[in-house]
């Protein structure tokens, strides 16, 4: 969430950057207005509390001069009747008070972060600034498949036993196809381990409402989360959850910056809202795996993580040689905690278009802060946020199908990209079942 401080201190700043997010600044006006009268409700309390000190000093020194405390009360009151039912007055403003302050964390939680000042101004996805592209598109001397129309002919996806199994939206991998995506999610931890310096955590896939609010998911998107019916557990969306979490209500130790971790996850959404948009195929899944990237980061250092990290995700892709793009998220486009965002698209032949695999995202401190996540950049140094970075390292599912509408041959068999080879027992080529 955002620093209230912050807000007081640069008000026409943060409504002109959340507008340029295409958000309406009601909430901002509603939390500036509260604050007001808090900090106003504060001096009067303050004044209040001095008032009653003053009158505890006036009536201990009359007993002092031997009246009794009726008498001085009564002398004192006399002089000052203003005084007269002192402490009702500091409880009634202090209850007002209260209930005052019980307003704000739930107004901050429902206001998204402030875009960095690099993040392209923008309405739409045609404002999203291309940064560069990687990788040659193929062209077919055949007419190519989708992806769905190839697996289902290889027999390595079934859509309808999903469906049974479970609903629309659900998908089974078998043979060669589930080994495929085996091999991908051991690749790409293999690849940030080794060469790219992330700790591998293996997280839970359920976490408590506590850990949605410090991401970010809740308030805000609980209609397009899984929850169990009595446990008040939900079912993660995307490993940047239980990550990012995994830090919570702690303070870091001087030197323990920066903190990289990569984990592989199922992940789960309803995808509410999304109805009518790719619902043939992998593309939109309730159900899916991805391997996530988090970092934890000093402020000063954060933007440069953010570019590290958005090349450590397009290794991914240049290894399996898929020609992508990257750009740079307009505003409106952000998701809710971030700041700046890099979308990397990969080429998918059966849209004729680039589509995102991974959102690499700087969240600053506002995850931090909902978080409580703090370090101390020196043994002695009060502790500040520290700031959080989250990315798809990649989004498995949609790599999985890019591979196959990419290396497809005419025959409808799937070449297999040389650095998955070794991962699939040395196949080079996935034909038929």
């Amino acid at each position: 969430m955002l620093d209230l401080k912050f807000i007081r201190d640069n008000v026409q700043m943060a409504k002109e950057r959340l507008a340029s997010r295409g958000e309406a600044p009601a909430a901002l006006d509603e939390l500036i207005q509260i604050d007001v009268e808090r900090r106003g409700l504060l001096v009067e309390a303050e004044l209040l509390k001095q008032k009653r000190n003053d009158l505890s000093k006036r009536v201990a020194e009359l007993k002092r001069q031997g009246k009794s405390v009726g008498d001085a009360l009564a002398l004192v009151y006399a002089d000052a009747p203003q005084l007269v039912g002192l402490d009702q007055q500091l409880q009634e403003k202090e209850a007002v008070l209260q209930k005052i302050e019980e307003q704000v964390p739930g107004l901050l939680l429902g206001i998204p972060n402030l875009p960095h000042e690099s993040t392209p101004v923008g309405q739409s996805p045609e404002d999203n600034v291309e940064v560069r592209r990687w990788g040659t598109v193929r062209r077919f001397a055949f007419e190519p498949k989708s992806h769905w129309e190839l697996g289902e002919t290889l027999g390595i996806l079934d859509f309808e036993r999903a469906a049974r199994i479970a609903q629309s939206r659900f998908a089974v991998l078998k043979g060669l196809g589930a080994r495929l995506e085996r091999a991908l999610i051991g690749f790409m931890l293999d690849l940030h381990v080794r060469e790219h310096g992330y700790t591998e955590v293996l997280p839970p896939f359920l976490v408590n409402a506590d850990a949605m609010r410090g991401t970010g998911q809740l308030p805000k998107f609980d209609e397009e989360l899984f929850k169990t019916k009595d446990e008040g557990l939900y079912m993660i969306p995307t490993a940047e959850v239980p990550l990012t979490n995994y830090h919570r209500e702690e303070i870091l130790p001087p030197g323990s910056l920066p903190l990289s971790y990569v984990a592989y996850t199922p992940c789960f959404r309803r995808e509410a809202g999304s109805y009518g948009k790719d619902t043939r195929g992998l593309m939109r899944q309730h159900q899916f795996d991805k391997v996530e990237l988090v970092k934890f980061t000093e402020p000063e250092h954060s933007y440069d993580a953010l570019e590290q990290m958005t090349r450590h995700a397009e290794t991914v892709l240049q290894r399996l040689n898929l020609p992508y793009r990257v750009v740079a998220l307009c505003a409106a486009e952000l998701g809710f905690a971030a700041a700046k965002t890099y979308d990397i698209e990969v080429w998918i032949p059966s849209h004729g278009a680039y589509r995102e695999v991974s959102s690499i995202s700087n969240c600053e401190a506002f995850q931090a802060r909902r978080a409580n996540i703090r370090y101390r950049p020196s043994p002695k140094a009060p502790p500040r946020f520290v700031h959080t970075l989250n990315g798809s390292g990649v989004a498995v599912g949609r790599t999985w199908l890019a591979i196959l509408e990419n290396y497809q041959e005419a025959d409808g068999t799937i070449a297999i990209p040389e650095a998955l080879r070794s991962c699939m027992g040395g196949l080079d080529r996935i034909t038929g079942m």
